[in-house]
């Protein structure tokens, strides 16, 4: 079947492949759109998830934190305790060392007069080694009458009982400030032993507490890291639900504007490639325009899908093409379609 020459072929062909690219490049750029709305949303599902982990492990910490400051309370209120025990202690053992000075004093006094009693006694024993003790009848022959003998006799063993009186008390007292030097001493080394382990055991409250007060730190520290990037990702994540809708925005006016221009095409390509007829429209308004009596006078071809005689006469027509009816000519050309597709008409392409 020959072309039938039409200007316009060419021009509505191109225009029919513009509105074509058209909607593929609207396709592309929703396609595209689309893609950077999902990217955004997919950035604000992770930095969401890390929010909340970094959240519970905040949580965490600060349940730490207020642990370790507890912590750091008791021990500072513990060794301010046995600060105040150990400022009573060293003030008790203060004055159990003094007492112990003043005892040794005492002490030293005591043996200073035991020793001079000693020696005045050790004295008495020379003078009566060299004299001679007085015998009873030494004494009644020297005595001028019995009031004499009597006050001789007591004379004798007053000093006699004085002598041994001294010594003796001497000795006590020496014996008793020795006793009581061993008392206070022994208490004085309680109290210093006693003394000792309170300031062990501050010190080792001290270490406690110093470490609590340097975990505590170390938490209130990473707590307000922990806040503060939560804080950056709370503001990432509006940023990114600001674009998104703005986005989608423009998707949707996007969107509009594709489906008008969509329908647009559709109507325009409808209207090429569909219409009345069995074969796309443009095809039929090449060969014919679209007349069901149309004659090629150079082929013979008739009627509004030009089909050659033969053709016509091939698929069950009778007689020439361009005389039959429309339903009968719109049969044929389905017919011929459904075998042949476009390569049974020249303008086809």
């Amino acid at each position: 079947m020959p072309q039938t020459a039409f200007p316009d072929r060419r021009r509505r062909a191109t225009a029919l492949a513009a509105l074509a690219c058209a909607a593929l490049l609207a396709l592309v750029a929703t396609n595209a759109r689309a893609a950077d709305v999902g990217a955004l949303q997919a950035k604000v599902e992770a930095a969401k998830a890390q929010a909340g982990a970094l959240a519970a492990d905040l949580r965490e910490k600060q349940t730490q934190l207020m642990a370790a400051e507890q912590q750091a309370a008791a021990a500072a209120a513990r060794e301010r305790q046995l600060s105040a025990l150990l400022a009573v202690g060293e003030e008790r053992a203060a004055q159990l060392g003094r007492a112990v000075d003043r005892s040794r004093q005492r002490l030293a006094q005591e043996r200073r007069r035991l020793r001079r009693a000693r020696n005045a006694l050790a004295a008495r024993l020379v003078d009566i080694y060299k004299t001679g003790s007085p015998d009873a009848v030494e004494v009644v022959l020297s005595s001028k009458g019995f009031d004499d003998l009597v006050a001789r006799t007591d004379y004798m063993r007053m000093i006699e009982d004085a002598d041994n009186q001294l010594a003796q008390r001497v000795e006590q007292v020496r014996n008793e400030v020795h006793r009581v030097l061993l008392v206070t001493s022994d208490l004085k080394a309680k109290a210093d032993a006693y003394n000792a382990r309170l300031d062990a055991a501050r010190s080792q409250i001290s270490m406690v507490r110093a470490a609590a007060e340097t975990q505590a730190s170390q938490l209130a520290a990473i707590s307000a890291s922990r806040e503060a990037t939560i804080a950056t990702l709370q503001s990432n994540i509006g940023g990114w639900v600001s674009d998104i809708e703005a986005a989608q925005a423009a998707a949707a006016k996007a969107a509009q504007a594709q489906a008008a221009s969509s329908e647009s095409a559709a109507a325009e390509i409808g209207r090429w490639l569909g219409g009345p007829y069995s074969i796309p429209t443009y095809i039929v308004m090449c060969e014919s325009g679209g007349n069901y009596g149309a004659v090629n006078p150079s082929s013979g071809a008739g009627g509004a899908y030009q089909i050659l005689p033969s053709t016509w006469q091939l698929y069950g027509g009778s007689g020439n093409p361009q005389d039959g009816s429309k339903s009968q000519q719109d049969s044929i050309a389905a017919q011929i379609w459904a075998d042949s597709g476009g390569g049974a008409w020249v303008c086809a392409g």
